[in-house]
């Protein structure tokens, strides 16, 4: 069964994706989850996730950041809250989170997520003998690594399908530092749509954000797998997941749209290549390319 889980900036958003066919929502906070493209109250965390079981569909919650010992006091409480709002998973990589996690009993399910650690089976199986239901792979692992992991676990794998790469984290405020120093009035948030670029290669542009758990900068161009949906259906690697933090709104609903259309093309042995990357195309932001990502390299060549 292949299912496709999605960002929401909003609870408009995640009532519009629901919607549009997406069958998982992936929403949380910017203190305790990384790179959200909203930030969503547990108040609306509860309210969005009433909704989505009265559609049949799942919520999970991002609680995958880099955790301090402040994090670690606070995260309790928040964990309560989701276990009450019946959220069906929560994303989580740091030790410490699922050691509450087993300390507190909850019923709270777990799909590990440790960023750019998740690269192999091995580390996978690690974490699915303590708990986990699932694990998101590294975006650094190329399609051959995927199949390789997928083929010895049972569990899904999850993979990016759609959206961008974070490539630098730091948690020091480099943009707020930045602007203070040269006298600027500018904005530091994802919707402020910064990016930086090399001296020598001003096409390419680096799109970059700041909040509580840092800086963060992304890569050029969107991961854009649609092409290759049957080959991932084909090696069992059935989970999707479509990242919507820079293509915000009605745009990211399309594609959302486009992505289940494309899933139900593949199960029913309709599916177009060419039909469904052109779509793709004309639904892109123009300020953002399309691209593979590392999917399509050889392992060696990822260095």
């Amino acid at each position: 069964m292949i299912h496709i889980i999605a960002t929401a900036e909003s609870s408009r958003q995640a009532e519009a994706l629901i919607a549009a066919g997406v069958d998982t929502l992936y929403i949380g906070g910017n203190r305790f989850g990384l790179r959200m493209p909203g930030h969503i109250t547990l108040e609306d965390i509860g309210d969005i996730t009433k909704f989505a079981h009265r559609q049949n569909r799942k919520v999970y919650t991002a609680v995958n950041g880099l955790m301090h010992n402040g994090h670690i006091e606070a995260l309790p409480e928040y964990l309560l809250s989701l276990e009450k709002a019946g959220v069906d998973a929560i994303t989580a990589g740091d030790p410490g989170v699922i050691q509450l996690l087993k300390e507190m009993k909850l019923n709270l399910p777990y799909i590990y997520d440790a960023q750019t650690l998740v690269t192999s089976a091995n580390q996978i199986k690690f974490w699915l003998k303590r708990g986990a239901i699932g694990a998101v792979a590294a975006r650094e692992c190329t399609f051959i690594e995927l199949k390789e992991i997928q083929a010895q676990i049972k569990q899904p794998v999850e993979v990016q399908v759609y959206g961008p790469t974070c490539i630098h984290h730091s948690k020091r405020r480099l943009l707020s530092n930045y602007t203070q120093f040269a006298h600027l009035n500018a904005g530091t948030t994802v919707r402020d749509r910064l990016s930086i670029s090399e001296k020598k290669d001003r096409e390419n542009q680096y799109p970059l954000f700041e909040d509580e758990n840092g800086t963060h900068i992304f890569s050029a161009e969107d991961i854009a797998l649609i092409r290759y949906l049957p080959d991932l259906h084909r090696a069992g690697l059935d989970t999707w997941k479509l990242d919507g933090i820079l293509a915000e709104g009605e745009t990211f609903t399309d594609i959302a749209a486009l992505y289940v259309r494309a899933k139900e093309a593949v199960l029913s042995g309709t599916f177009d290549a060419a039909r469904f990357s052109a779509e793709l195309l004309q639904l892109q932001p123009e300020t953002r390319k399309l691209g593979t990502g590392f999917f399509l390299r050889q392992p060696d060549e990822v260095q």
